[in-house]
Formats: structure tokens, sequence, C-alpha cells
């Protein structure tokens, strides 16, 4: 690794818990910006199983670029509490837990790095809270989902019991993901466990997320799709970056048109040989969101 990569890699960064308005410990990593810094923070929001480790090689290199960046742990995954109510697991709370997390740490606006069901939580939060969204990155997601991707993550989500060990878990990982990371190599899969899983007392390894946030998959069909259009809209005013894995299952080319039609001056990039979703690492992604950002106060 080049030594400035590896710096990155180290960069210091606070961690910290803040009170949910329903009083969950929510886990938050902050990365203090590097140089004079830029008026927008980012604050990243991580998809339906992940937390906030999806970001930790990221938000370094944004943290470089002079932003500072703001990495929660969405309720019932990583280090937050898991909810005794799983009926809580769902978009409207957790832009209720973002924006108590934003007033925590004195930020008023920021630019929303949302993957998976963290741009769902952005298109939402653009709605019922729109002061504090000044311009967002969709990753691998949009008003319109494809039902095959819907189906496959609810073929999986919350259905593993823990692992004897890391290699085990990093081929199950595999089985369900490879269809997204086709060219990985194993430093890949076993960086991606350690993102994703954590060690139990017992020596077992399971998965960060509390398997009741699959509640959600089980009490409705994945088909039809949920219509977010409306939300889209309310965040279309805004600068919006759309990040697609040329594989997706999730968010289709048709699906990136219909934002486009929506919001023409949207930027698009499709990231090759990935599917759902990008880590947002991959050269054409990290350009994209450099240039994207580059291009805002």
């Amino acid at each position: 690794m080049r030594k400035k990569e590896a710096q990155l890699q180290m960069a210091a960064h606070l961690e910290f818990f803040v009170k949910s308005p329903d009083g969950l410990s929510l886990f938050v990593r902050d990365y203090a910006a590097v140089g004079p810094g830029r008026s927008l923070p980012v604050v990243c929001l991580h998809g339906l199983t992940r937390n906030s480790a999806d970001f930790e090689a990221v938000a370094p290199r944004l943290a470089a670029l002079g932003r500072r960046v703001i990495a929660p742990d969405m309720r019932g995954r990583g280090r937050s509490d898991r909810d005794p109510d799983p009926e809580r697991y769902r978009p409207d709370v957790y832009v209720r837990d973002v924006i108590a997390i934003l007033d925590a740490v004195c930020v008023d606006r920021a630019v929303f790095v949302g993957t998976s069901m963290g741009g769902i939580i952005t298109m939402l939060a653009a709605t019922v809270a729109p002061g504090r969204v000044a311009a967002a990155v969709l990753n691998d997601i949009g008003p319109v989902l494809d039902p095959a991707g819907l189906s496959r993550i609810a073929g999986y989500v919350g259905k593993s019991a823990p692992y004897e060990s890391w290699g085990e878990i990093v081929r199950a990982i595999k089985a369900t993901q490879d269809i997204a990371f086709p060219d990985a190599d194993e430093m890949f899969w076993n960086i991606f466990a350690r993102r994703v899983a954590h060690q139990l007392p017992d020596g077992r390894v399971a998965f960060a997320y509390d398997p009741a946030i699959a509640n959600a998959f089980n009490r409705a069909p994945p088909n039809p799709a949920p219509d977010m259009m409306p939300m889209f809209q309310a965040l279309a005013v805004r600068p919006i970056l759309s990040v697609r894995g040329a594989l997706s299952d999730l968010l289709s080319p048709e699906g990136v048109a219909a934002m486009c039609k929506v919001k023409p001056d949207m930027e698009t990039v499709e990231v090759p040989r990935v599917g759902h979703a990008p880590t947002l690492e991959e050269p054409a992604a990290w350009r994209a969101l450099e240039g994207f950002l580059d291009r805002l106060t």
C-alpha cells in the first residue's frame, strides 16, 4: 500500500454515541476536515445490513478534500443499540435519528451520501427536513427499484446464524455477494467481512446487525416495489450524483433514466464490473464523487 493511502486508512477520527429521540445509543464516527475546510460537511449513510465501517476507506479521503465527515451506525447495526421494538426499523425513524445526530454534532446542512437504504433515508430527509440536505449522492439506489434485487436481498437478510470462524463467514458472504463483485480477490472479501461482521464473546462470528431488521421484508412482498418518486422529486431541487453499479440488480438503467427525466441535470456515473452496491472506492466512483463535491461550496 502506498504511503499516502496508508495514512488515509489510519486517519484519526472521533468515535462517540448520540442518544436517539427515543433513547437508543447511536454510534457515530466523526472525521475532521483536513486543511482549511469546505463549508458543507458530508454525512455518509450505509445500506440495510451494513454500518459505518462501509465508509472507513472513503471517509478519510473525503476529509482530505477538506470536508468534515459524519458516519453513523443506524439503529440495530454495528455498535448502535438494537431496537426492542422491531417495528421502528423503518426509514422515517432513521431520518429522525440522523437529524438528532446532526443536531448533536452541530451540523445544520450537509451533503448526504447514501448507499442503498442510506439513499432512501436521504430522499425522505429531503422531504421531511429539506433544510438539512444541501446535495446528495445516491449510491445504487433511486425511486424506481428492480424487484429482482429486492427479492435477492429478502432471500438472505436476517436468515443466518453465527459462524464458527472468519473463514466460514467469508465463504457465506461470497455466496450471496459475488454476483456484485465478480472480480474481487481474497483480500477484498476479508476486508468486506471485517466491515459487516464482528466476533462474539464465544469466538464465533456474526453479522453486525439485528436480524429483526428483516421484518419489513417479511411483512410485505418486494414486488411491486414501493413508489418513492415523490421523495425523489423533493430531493431533485438540489445537486444530485447518481452512482450505479453496472451489474446492479436493484437500480436498473431504466431506473436511472426515470431519475434523469425528473432531473435532467443530474450527474451520473456507472461503475464497471460492480453490482449492488459500489463501495465508492472504485476509480470511476471516486472520480465522480470527488468531482461532484469539488463543484459544491
